[in-house]
């Protein structure tokens, strides 16, 4: 893996979590982002086995952020307007993950759960660990 690449580990059962990925694909066109479940076994081996399932991990020139901060990297990674959502970096991170976990204890009963971890199409396959 390239040194510019970051890695976006996320809950593969979740609705919100799949589209969110479905959602960066396309908006990082320089490819920065690799992507895997946290239910895989690249992310047991990334996370030494401490894969928490209920936020965002993004793993970024070896450094580890979760939740609000995980969000935010990824967001100043994307193109224009997106990357302005950064500027919430200044907001105290206390209260950014208070919002994001009031968001994640919902996010099942309000985008569903699926069975199994998404499949990506052939053409984004090689940006998913695996």
């Amino acid at each position: 893996m390239n040194a510019d690449h970051s890695i976006v580990l996320f809950d593969g059962v979740c609705n919100l979590c799949n589209g969110f990925v479905q959602f960066i694909l396309p908006r990082d066109r320089v490819g920065s982002f690799r992507f895997a479940s946290l239910q895989s076994d690249a992310a047991q081996r990334l996370l030494k086995g401490d894969a928490p399932k209920e936020t965002i991990v993004v793993i970024e020139e070896g450094k580890t952020y979760v939740k609000s901060a995980a969000a935010l990297r990824i967001a100043r990674r994307l193109r224009f307007p997106w990357a302005l959502l950064y500027a919430f970096i200044v907001v105290p991170r206390g209260l950014r993950d208070m919002v994001y976990d009031w968001v994640a204890r919902h996010r099942y009963g309000w985008f569903g759960k699926r069975n199994e971890c998404m499949v990506p199409s052939p053409h984004w396959r090689g940006r998913f660990l695996e």
